[in-house]
């Protein structure tokens, strides 16, 4: 059965480089890319007869111009090396960006979403930026890879996964992990920036199912301490060109912890590394 990947756009270069980033990760594997642009007109209401008018004419208009570009892109895409115009969908969906994403996850049983980190303007001030941030928090039944703007695909030398043993792993929660480090090769670094001195029992016992779920495949653990979290993960990173970071992000939790506002602002600025969201499929 092939994997089914979505592949959000805005016709960005950003959004561009994502899909080459997927097309050369998954080159060789039965998948099928759907790349989805959404549109929106703000205030559009076809029950406002007042101003039907003038924002049906201005909705074909956006609607025109998704499509146009869409032509163009499918055009680029078929001419990468090895692409199978068979694998692909091109789809225009009016909506909001989030809305169109969960649909379209939730009605052809997507697995995976890769997108840019940052849209049209492309603003370096901005972190991952809004619509990739709010793809991690709010679609929560299928992982989110996020791809920096200047990343161009490498396997990765490395994954770290950073984690504080308090989740009670489960083997499809992780599968995206796995699956990506098989292809890739790609060791995994469990990580643990510690901030007590003693695992709890707990812990300890979530640490060996990580083990037992992990497997077969290259991994090690680590410890940094004297250090915080937000802080001992970029520098783990950065230090050691990993490459790709993965993390469980608990539904309004992890961004208010290991992953803040400055830690995405020291990944995406200095490190520019590929950030893989999964998620506690329980919440």
């Amino acid at each position: 059965m092939k994997k089914k990947i979505v592949l959000p756009t805005d016709f960005s270069e950003n959004a561009h480089n994502a899909i080459k980033y997927a097309i050369e990760l998954y080159k060789g594997e039965p998948c099928e890319f759907f790349i989805v642009h959404s549109y929106y007109l703000p205030g559009f209401n076809r029950s406002n007869l007042l101003s039907l008018e003038p924002t049906e004419k201005r909705l074909n208009e956006v609607k025109a111009r998704a499509e146009r570009n869409m032509e163009i892109l499918k055009k680029q895409v078929c001419f990468y090396d090895g692409v199978n115009n068979d694998d692909f969908h091109f789809l225009n969906e009016f909506g909001a960006f989030n809305e169109v994403l969960k649909e379209i996850v939730e009605k052809e049983d997507i697995k995976l979403i890769i997108m840019g980190t940052r849209g049209e303007t492309d603003d370096k001030n901005t972190i991952l930026g809004s619509n990739a941030i709010n793809a991690m928090e709010k679609v929560r039944n299928c992982p989110v890879f996020a791809i920096p703007a200047n990343v161009v695909y490498k396997a990765p030398s490395e994954i770290v996964f950073p984690t504080s043993f308090k989740t009670h792993y489960k083997e499809n929660e992780l599968a995206t992990l796995i699956e990506i480090s098989r292809l890739t090769k790609a060791p995994i670094r469990v990580l643990y920036v510690q901030t007590i001195s003693k695992f709890s029992k707990e812990q300890e016992e979530n640490k060996q199912l990580l083990r037992q779920i992990l497997g077969t495949l290259s991994f090690t653990f680590h410890e940094l301490s004297n250090i915080n979290v937000h802080e001992g993960v970029r520098c783990f990173a950065q230090s050691r060109e990993s490459g790709m970071i993965a993390f469980i992000n608990k539904k309004h939790i992890f961004f208010g912890s290991i992953f803040s506002d400055s830690m995405l602002r020291d990944l995406d600025l200095n490190a520019n590394v590929p950030t893989l969201a999964l998620h506690d499929l329980r919440h």
